[in-house]
């Protein structure tokens, strides 16, 4: 068995196990960014047989502020599976996971193929094979991590799928390319308080351009984002912590909201 899928079946086993996140064994820890991204496509094969195909991306780390937190120079990319994705209004049960935050997103949905061939990409190139735009909710699970040791092992937030687990979709803004996506206004709220707001600029300086990041990293890695393929942007007001009986809700100014129920 290769390191990359003895990593794999150790993040497995730690996951179903319920265990607190930390750092994979010396033997077994990514030395450099193409081997997480080894550990983290073994991972995902792994979690796909439950979970089902790879249907999105996502990107962690979005913001500057956040790198230099944990100690990286660059985001880092997730993958989503297909039972993990979900349309508002959405409910989901806290028990389900260790340690349950969301993040309040921006999410693009291709209408055409982004090929390997034609990397890099502009945000230009990408406006035009977007088919959709829409508030989201990230679901992640950090599993209880102590977030003051990320910066140790940075490259295991990687091998670990970026926490991802899911994400809930809002309705399709239909008048998408009449917004401007870096200015656009958001708020986040939790039981009809609000807990922040944002631009659309968060998202590294415009959500199309966090979509390019995506399709560019891909390519690093053989693979195009293809059509139908579903990407969130990264958090516009900083991730909080929910718990059972919460009500989350995230609006776009003049794009529509997405609301998640934990039961």
């Amino acid at each position: 068995m290769s390191q990359a899928a003895e990593a794999a079946a150790w993040l497995l086993r730690a996951h179903e196990n319920r265990e607190q996140f930390r750092a994979l064994p010396a033997d077994l820890a990514p030395g450099s960014m193409a081997e997480a991204y080894a550990i983290q496509e073994a991972f995902v094969a792994l979690r796909a047989k439950r979970l089902g195909a790879a249907v999105g991306y996502k990107i962690a780390l979005s913001s500057a502020a956040m790198r230099r937190f944990v100690g990286v120079d660059s985001p880092q990319a997730g993958v989503m599976f297909e039972s993990t994705l979900r349309r508002s209004p959405a409910r989901i049960r806290a028990a389900d996971y260790v340690n349950l935050i969301v993040e309040f997103e921006i999410a693009v949905e291709m209408a055409e193929d982004l090929p390997v061939a034609d990397a890099p990409f502009s945000r230009e190139r990408v406006a035009r094979a977007v088919g959709a735009v829409m508030p989201a909710l990230e679901i992640a699970d950090d599993r209880g991590a102590d977030y003051r040791l990320l910066a140790q092992h940075p490259l295991d937030l990687i091998a670990d799928n970026t926490w991802n687990e899911g994400a809930v979709l809002g309705r399709p803004a239909a008048n998408w390319r009449e917004l401007d996506l870096g200015k656009i206004r958001a708020v986040a709220s939790i039981n009809g308080s609000k807990v922040g707001e944002g631009i659309g600029a968060e998202a590294m300086g415009h959500p199309l351009d966090a979509v390019a990041w995506i399709a560019d990293h891909l390519s690093t890695r053989g693979h195009g984002l293809l059509r139908k393929d579903v990407v969130i942007t990264g958090s516009l007001v900083t991730s909080k912590r929910v718990k059972a009986g919460d009500l989350v809700r995230f609006e776009l100014e003049n794009a529509g909201g997405v609301e998640l129920r934990i039961e």
